[in-house]
């Protein structure tokens, strides 16, 4: 058996009250409404994903990182760190970068400069013509943009909104000392994003007028949800008429690169890039080091003592260990010392296609 969610209409009967208390248990979706997990968006942008948890989301520009000198990577580099403790642990924050299939119209519109009748006009026709070939040859008809999503709880909306304008004035600002442009998405332009990602296919326009709801009964699901969702293996899935596969990254390097990233989002293909972030609060942070530093240790002791028995050196200890408890090591010293914090990070890779 599939489970297939179809995206329901206006008629659908709402269940009653009596059976809603019945329910205790949470609910199975069954539907493509019922399957995007949020509660309710209002028009300043912010989203109640759940009871007591409400988030924001701001788009930001490219910064030309790779093409700077090793100085102003480093500089950049610093920024980016002071950037990123600026989150502590009560504040989960998202980092998405969505990759596209263009919008012929859309993009026509976006790159299309307003004649003026002062003359130059067939001066502007031959530039918007140009743009047009050169943005379609370097992004292969993808359109790439750049995303950070933060929440907070609180028990409601009056609550949670002074400090979501706080910490939406504070992003603004580190990323205006970053030289990156960055602009906070309003109810509409959100709902906007989250169809697109559900409609990948391109089967169905964004149609949303706050005006409507009350007049059509519906709500902003209807106008952003896919026509189904297919869970045929736990491997793939379908969403409205393109196949999708998530994939996610586990990193045990100490170090990486910094192309890792631009690596993913180079790929030719549409595709969604998201790295869900949350910071430790930094006595726990502390404590967890500090417990891997005495299992590290513990290992250590444990290795010399075989060593005592087989007759070599104790020094001679397996690369991993001495590699993990350098770091290991170095990460407490920074937590303590530093004014670093610890981030649970998780990586994840949406693939797409329209074949299996």
């Amino acid at each position: 058996m599939i489970p297939f969610w179809k995206k329901t209409d206006k008629h659908s009967k709402p269940q009653s009250a009596q059976k809603r208390k019945q329910n205790t248990k949470p609910a199975v979706p069954r539907t493509a409404q019922q399957s995007i997990p949020m509660q309710r968006m209002f028009e300043d942008g912010t989203c109640r994903v759940k009871p007591n948890y409400y988030t924001r989301t701001i788009q930001y520009q490219d910064i030309n990182y790779q093409l700077a000198q090793q100085e102003d990577k480093t500089a950049i580099f610093e920024e980016w760190c002071g950037f990123l403790n600026f989150f502590d642990s009560s504040i989960k924050f998202e980092l998405s970068f969505v990759n596209m299939a263009t919008d012929s119209t859309e993009f026509e519109k976006s790159i299309r400069i307003p004649y003026q009748k002062d003359g130059f006009d067939d001066v502007r026709a031959e530039y918007s013509q140009m743009l047009r070939q050169q943005l379609a040859k370097g992004n292969n008809g993808l359109t790439k943009t750049k995303f950070i999503t933060f929440g907070v709880e609180g028990e409601s909306m009056a609550q949670v909104k002074p400090r979501l304008d706080h910490i939406q004035n504070d992003l603004l600002n580190n990323f205006h000392r970053l030289g990156v442009q960055a602009k906070p998405l309003n109810g509409v332009q959100r709902l906007k994003l989250m169809h697109d990602m559900f409609n990948m296919d391109g089967a169905s326009k964004f149609h949303f007028d706050w005006k409507d709801l009350v007049k059509s009964g519906l709500s902003v699901k209807d106008a952003i949800a896919p026509t189904a969702f297919a869970f045929k293996n736990s491997r793939t899935f379908q969403m409205g008429g393109i196949f999708c596969a998530v994939s996610f990254l586990s990193i045990t390097a100490s170090d990486i690169s910094d192309q890792l990233l631009k690596d993913f989002l180079d790929m030719d293909s549409s595709q969604i890039v998201t790295m869900h972030i949350q910071s430790v609060d930094q006595n726990r942070a502390i404590k967890t080091v500090k417990r891997t530093i005495t299992e590290l240790d513990r290992s250590t002791i444990e290795e010399q003592k075989k060593a005592i028995r087989s007759g070599y050196d104790i020094d001679i200890l397996p690369s991993d260990l001495k590699t993990y408890g350098r770091d290991a090591k170095a990460l407490l010293k920074e937590l303590q010392s530093q004014n670093e914090r610890m981030f649970l990070v998780t990586f994840l890779v949406l693939n797409t296609g329209r074949t299996e």
